[in-house]
């Protein structure tokens, strides 16, 4: 089985029904996590996952709503008895601070066992995974971030999360004939380094995927789901289009 799972779809600021955004795509090699919520051991256990088998973590850039949780994390998988190695990857940046962080906890023998493994744009990430292969794409955002492109080697369909970014020439060609684009939309109106629902609607539609889902977004923040899908529609949009919802799936 190969889907991704989200385990959050908020903004920086969550409501009491969307956590930060982050997911985690499941493959019969194991669990790879997309960014780290605040709860995200509870998310993966709610998502009837079993943390013990994360492989990695990908970590999109630097900003506090998409690292918080990691810390945690560590120490709650050592706790559970965590064996094994577990891979964290992304830019040299977000790399840095986050391992400054993690130091910062002091977990000692309470912190499972990590491998920092620097990723730079347009790199395949070196899962070791026969069935899928994932492709980094920068993005234009406030703090340096990457893309992930999920591939599926025999068929080469794929999944695209496109992470925090404003539009840009390379967003489209990066989801090129995707089956499922999950993009954020955290702005009514345009604003740098992040996107509208209607930008993502017209990215979609250039793009040609099969499935938009929107993420990083908020009634409170952003404007209503009806108006958003709206707003996809007027971007261009024709295909499936829905707001992301809490364990929400797409498979590949």
């Amino acid at each position: 089985m190969l889907r991704m799972i989200l385990l959050g779809v908020g903004t920086a600021v969550p409501d009491p029904d969307r956590e930060n955004t982050h997911m985690v795509w499941e493959s019969p090699s194991g669990l790879l996590l997309v960014d780290a919520g605040g709860s995200t051991y509870q998310r993966l256990l709610r998502a009837k996952l079993d943390p013990l088998s994360l492989r990695g973590v990908f970590l999109t850039h630097a900003h506090a709503d998409h690292i918080n949780g990691l810390a945690a994390l560590l120490f709650q998988l050592s706790l559970a008895g965590y064996q094994g190695m577990l891979r964290i990857y992304g830019n040299e940046p977000t790399l840095a601070l986050m391992q400054r962080v993690v130091a910062a906890f002091e977990l000692g023998e309470h912190q499972a066992p990590v491998e920092w493994v620097t990723v730079v744009s347009g790199q395949e990430v070196p899962l070791g995974d026969p069935q899928v292969r994932v492709l980094t794409q920068a993005t234009v955002h406030s703090a340096p971030c990457l893309g992930l492109r999920f591939e599926e080697c025999t068929t080469g369909k794929a999944l695209v999360y496109a992470g925090d970014t404003e539009p840009h020439e390379a967003s489209v060609s990066f989801a090129k004939g995707a089956s499922v684009l999950i993009h954020e939309a955290t702005v009514p109106e345009p604003f740098p380094g992040h996107t509208t629902p209607r930008q993502a609607g017209k990215i979609a539609a250039e793009a040609g995927v099969g499935r938009l889902a929107l993420v990083h977004f908020s009634p409170r923040w952003t404007m209503s789901a009806a108006q958003a899908i709206e707003e996809v529609r007027i971007g261009g949009f024709v295909g499936e289009a829905e707001i992301g919802r809490e364990f929400g799936e797409y498979f590949l």
